[in-house]
């Protein structure tokens, strides 16, 4: 697509115009010199106007019911008077970048509400499966008057803590499965959780309160990320729509606590700084695969560690040599 007028369509995204949201985080997701700068100068003209709502992150393992909680979850907000916006991050293929974009279908009650909107992205291969554009793509929605935000991960291991760096409250959903269970999830991504949820609690009650206190015990053996938060571990059924006013509950008792201490400025003050340098690398890697010098080399090289005959660590630096000489 031709790369639209920035100020223009500012504009229409502060009035909350749906399809302008939409052409404006494809835009942010473009890859073409072109629609980057217009997607930066966008960017600039809409920051006063984002930063605030509250962002959710969820990921889990797969099978957890996250999309279906999800949907309840947003649902209920958004009968309560809330807009909701959803970034569901699905997986990219690695062979041919194509991703199964699913979440739309399957939240499509959501989907239906004037004052949701659901964007599923393809990952790209981004650490945890979060999207290269989720954090500018939260910014758009956040500058067309969502005020809530969730950011739907794959569900992958321990690469899903990437998507604690980008919100407010991380939820971990899992379910039942006591002291089996515990060997299935990354202890990296437990120590980032502000709450665990043990979801499909309805399917056996029992096994679910066991599960809780499974985590609860496994809680207490690691050091809390913040002083004054101590993660719960909460059960809920997605499908029946039971416990998910306990979760926004904490959500919102996070928030207080974390505003009155001052730890949310802090922490989205590092994520930003985190967010500069990320964008910093992912550019410098465009540039490098840019260079001609390194195009010259880069293929035999590719080669020669496919082949086993370089080591990728030694054909890394030569790469980088190249780059650096030009």
């Amino acid at each position: 697509m031709t790369a639209p007028d920035p100020s223009v369509l500012a504009e229409r995204v502060r009035a909350g115009d749906r399809t302008a949201l939409a052409r404006a985080i494809t835009l942010v997701e473009s890859n073409r010199a072109d629609h980057r700068r217009a997607a930066r100068e966008l960017l600039e003209i809409l920051a006063p106007d984002a930063g605030r709502a509250q962002r959710l992150g969820v990921t889990g393992v797969p099978g957890a019911g996250k999309s279906t909680t999800i949907e309840a979850l947003g649902c209920n907000l958004v009968e309560a008077g809330r807009k909701v916006a959803v970034l569901a991050v699905d997986p990219s293929s690695t062979r041919t970048g194509g991703s199964i974009l699913g979440d739309k279908t399957r939240m499509a009650r959501l989907g239906a509400e004037a004052d949701a909107f659901i964007r599923p992205s393809p990952s790209g291969g981004a650490l945890g499966g979060v999207a290269r554009k989720t954090r500018e793509a939260m910014a758009l929605c956040e500058a067309a008057g969502f005020d809530v935000v969730i950011v739907e991960t794959m569900g992958v291991g321990q690469a899903e803590t990437a998507v604690a760096d980008m919100v407010d409250f991380f939820l971990v959903v899992l379910i039942p499965g006591g002291g089996d269970e515990l060997q299935g999830i990354k202890k990296g991504v437990i120590e980032r959780a502000d709450a665990i949820l043990i979801n499909k609690a309805d399917a056996d009650p029992d096994k679910a309160r066991r599960a809780q206190r499974d985590y609860r015990a496994a809680l207490h053996l690691l050091t809390p990320e913040l002083p004054d938060w101590t993660p719960p571990v909460l059960t809920a059924s997605g499908l029946l729509n039971q416990g998910l006013d306990e979760v926004w509950a904490t959500v919102m008792r996070h928030r207080e606590v974390m505003s009155a201490n001052g730890a949310r400025a802090r922490r989205r003050s590092e994520q930003d700084a985190r967010w500069m340098w990320a964008v910093v690398a992912d550019g410098l890697e465009a540039l490098l695969r840019a260079s001609p010098a390194v195009a010259a080399i880069a293929p035999q090289l590719e080669r020669a560690v496919r082949d086993g005959k370089t080591p990728p660590s030694a054909a890394a630096e030569r790469l980088l040599e190249a780059f650096a000489a030009k």
